[in-house]
């Protein structure tokens, strides 16, 4: 048994944010993948060239190097659009006139969260991976199933919702739960950004107490927990959205 020397109550704090961060990067990730897949697969071009562009950029660029460039970099061109921003209204107001009673104003610095930054970057990164999961699921549907719902009088939202959603889903269901494995276990990086995760929050016990492999082996067995955890779930959806295969 690990003597965390008081410390559980922080790191369970810590695993609770890290969760937080997962969830909501996971729906950020599928919303921007099913955006993506759909750019990829329509006729029209630009959508086709600006969504290859971010799946082939974010996918060449390590994970780390992006949330140190999104974090940072995000910050700064924030800061300077406001600041531009702010300098454009007070012009177009007038408020250089003495006599003028009319003064804009905008913030000219907003410091980011770390969790809103963390769980954007990750988000944004893994929706790069998404998008290729869902155009492969979406491809993978048998095109003469679609036909014959739409030649059987369905209407596009049904056959969205009674066909392609399911038949997609079965596909997808394998590469989405590598992601979100993938996805869990990159919340780590958020801990350089000053976010008080799991990891950071081990990493400050370890230091105050001198205890390294104790803390972060807390931390490596806490993740192995909820990697079982979210295994469990994906078989048993993947048995869901398997029923009518059987």
């Amino acid at each position: 048994m690990l003597d965390l020397k008081g410390y559980e109550s922080s790191l369970l704090q810590g695993a609770e944010l890290t969760i937080q961060v997962a969830l909501l990067s996971l729906l950020l990730a599928v919303t921007l993948g099913l955006l993506g897949a759909l750019a990829k697969l329509s006729t029209f071009k630009p959508a086709r060239w600006l969504a290859t562009l971010y799946t082939t950029v974010i996918r060449g660029i390590p994970d780390l190097v992006l949330m140190m460039l999104l974090f940072f970099g995000g910050q700064v061109l924030l800061n300077n659009s406001l600041t531009a921003l702010n300098e454009k209204l007070n012009s177009w107001l007038g408020a250089d006139n003495p006599a003028h009673e009319w003064t804009a104003y905008v913030p000219d610095y907003i410091e980011l969260s770390p969790f809103i930054a963390g769980v954007l970057t990750i988000g944004f990164i893994f929706g790069a991976y998404m998008t290729e999961t869902f155009r492969g699921a979406i491809l993978a549907v048998d095109q003469g199933e679609l036909e014959a719902a739409r030649a059987y009088g369905m209407t596009k939202g049904q056959v969205l919702r009674r066909i392609l959603f399911p038949q997609m889903m079965r596909h997808a269901l394998p590469g989405l739960g590598n992601n979100w494995l993938v996805l869990l276990k990159t919340t780590a990086l958020v801990s350089i950004i000053g976010l008080d995760d799991m990891v950071r929050k081990a990493s400050l016990a370890a230091g105050a107490t001198q205890l390294p492999f104790t803390f972060y082996m807390a931390v490596a067995i806490t993740f192995l927990l909820f990697t079982a955890i979210s295994t469990s779930f994906l078989k048993w959806a993947e048995r869901r959205y398997a029923l009518h295969t059987r």
